[in-house]
């Protein structure tokens, strides 16, 4: 199913919220589900004539209750071996969006710690969403979307996602952007007070941040915008903001002419680590 809503299933419950959120997701966006259950082939189901075999009973039971509660929604599940990450990564193309809960069972404890979900979010061509445990399946329905902005190099696919997920919820988005701002105790020789400079600074940064965003509200006019520059580091404005978000959207660099190595940075790593709410990374160039 091209550009399908896939989510990475195991039984645990953490992975049925992840299962959750990801089909209201595809129901809101008018997309398949795909739910992927990865590991070894069971010996005793190697002649298996039904694929469903392959799958432990919690993620069929778990698959048949979201096809009675979104009785509309197109949904598949099936039995991928081998590596988790590497077999979720590939499932989830280009055009599509990767959803995985905190943790999982067995070896897969701490997903956000830096285990199978933090090397999805790190390697996947498409969007992924990590789920905290935790989390109710559709998160805070009625929070808004906030979305991490740098002005001096906006990112284009994340503020599409941004705006895309707003839009889906009719909820408020939150756009965020970090600037270091001087707070006062220092010389200076310019004929205004520091209090004012600083002022001044906020305002020229509030401007710029809407003069970044202005083509967006353009393009997508039923989205409430709210820009907010603040001077706090960005990840600690980001895990703040998504105490009261349905989706906090990050970014991550894809590398050029290096695609073995991850493009995690620092503001999506601290994000991942200390989320209140679902995280969305969003690869751009």
């Amino acid at each position: 199913m091209s550009h399908a809503v896939v989510v990475g299933v195991d039984g645990s419950a953490q992975s049925a919220a992840a299962a959750e959120w990801a089909a209201y997701q595809a129901h809101l966006s008018g997309r398949a589900l795909r739910l992927i259950h990865v590991g070894a082939r069971p010996e005793f189901s190697v002649e298996a004539a039904d694929p469903a075999e392959l799958l432990p009973r919690p993620v069929l039971a778990l698959r048949d209750r979201i096809v009675e509660v979104l009785p509309g929604l197109r949904v598949s599940c099936e039995h991928v071996p081998g590596s988790p990450a590497e077999a979720l990564v590939a499932a989830g193309d280009r055009g599509g969006l990767l959803v995985l809960g905190s943790r999982g069972i067995g070896g897969l404890a701490g997903l956000l710690l830096g285990s199978v979900a933090l090397r999805a979010a790190a390697h996947a061509a498409c969007p992924v969403v990590l789920i905290r445990s935790g989390t109710d399946g559709r998160g805070d329905v009625h929070g808004g979307v906030v979305v991490g902005v740098d002005s001096s190099r906006p990112c284009a696919e994340v503020l599409a996602f941004a705006f895309e997920r707003a839009t889906e919820r009719g909820a408020v988005l939150r756009a965020l952007e970090s600037r270091e701002l001087p707070t006062g105790g220092y010389a200076t020789d310019a004929p205004v007070d520091p209090p004012e400079i600083t002022s001044a600074l906020a305002a020229a940064a509030q401007v710029r941040l809407e003069d970044t965003l202005a083509p967006w509200r353009k393009k997508f006019p039923e989205v409430r915008v709210a820009a907010e520059v603040t001077g706090w580091p960005a990840g600690k404005a980001l895990v703040e903001a998504s105490r009261s978000a349905s989706l906090v959207v990050v970014g991550r660099r894809i590398p050029r002419g290096r695609p073995a190595v991850p493009g995690l940075g620092a503001v999506a790593h601290a994000v991942l680590h200390h989320p209140h709410g679902p995280v969305a990374v969003v690869p751009h160039d």
